[in-house]
């Protein structure tokens, strides 16, 4: 779970990255083309298998993970304090997790699979005229969208807090000395990655961008 987690936290700097073309406020000028050669480089797109199977694999590991935890253990303790031992959200990666894949599901079904469609469409002849600015600052005119997005990036919030730290705590990187910069770079990260993807649809909804 530490090398696919890693590998996803790689793509959301991308992914943000390329995002955040919609805050230069020019017409979605920026975003259309930087989306437009992402999604034609071939290099991209070979990665784009990776990233999918990652995802899997890493919801697999999840699951598996949660079974090997809830079969270790299957009389509960007597006395049972967790909030002494662990924070919450590192005990709700599970739930933090499913709330995730719930909204991947949205986001691919209202994003990704529209822009693959134009791309294909005719030998990709209407991917050209494929707004895909337009297309999200529609969506975002929903209130019930930005509030699903929204609860979306929360969710992103707190199971990037535990899991940055741990992924490298997996793969045996946890020394006194190291260990607490980790934390600090993956709170700096996690903070700046998610108040970027919120603010993108609360920018569009409120009007703040064209």
């Amino acid at each position: 779970m530490g090398l696919t987690g890693l590998f996803l936290i790689s793509f959301l700097i991308i992914h943000v990255g390329v995002n955040s073309c919609i805050f230069l406020n020019d017409g979605g000028e920026t975003f259309n083309a930087v989306a437009h050669f992402m999604s034609h480089n071939w290099i991209l797109r070979f990665l784009e298998i990776g990233l999918f199977a990652a995802l899997i694999l890493h919801i697999v590991q999840g699951l598996v993970v949660w079974k090997q935890n809830s079969a270790a253990r299957p009389v509960k303790y007597a006395v049972n304090a967790p909030g002494a031992n662990s924070k919450w959200y590192s005990r709700s990666m599970g739930l933090l997790g499913t709330l995730l894949l719930f909204f991947l599901i949205i986001h691919v079904s209202k994003f990704f699979l529209d822009t693959k469609i134009a791309l294909y469409a005719d030998g990709g002849a209407h991917d050209a005229s494929h707004n895909l600015y337009a297309e999200m600052k529609a969506e975002f005119q929903k209130w019930w969208v930005v509030v699903i997005y929204i609860i979306g990036v929360i969710s992103l919030f707190w199971h990037l807090i535990h899991g940055f730290q741990s992924a490298f705590q997996t793969l045996g990187i946890n020394h006194k000395r190291y260990t607490p910069l980790i934390k600090i770079i993956g709170i700096g990260y996690t903070v700046i990655v998610c108040l970027l993807f919120a603010l993108m649809p609360v920018a569009f909804y409120a009007g703040w961008i064209n």
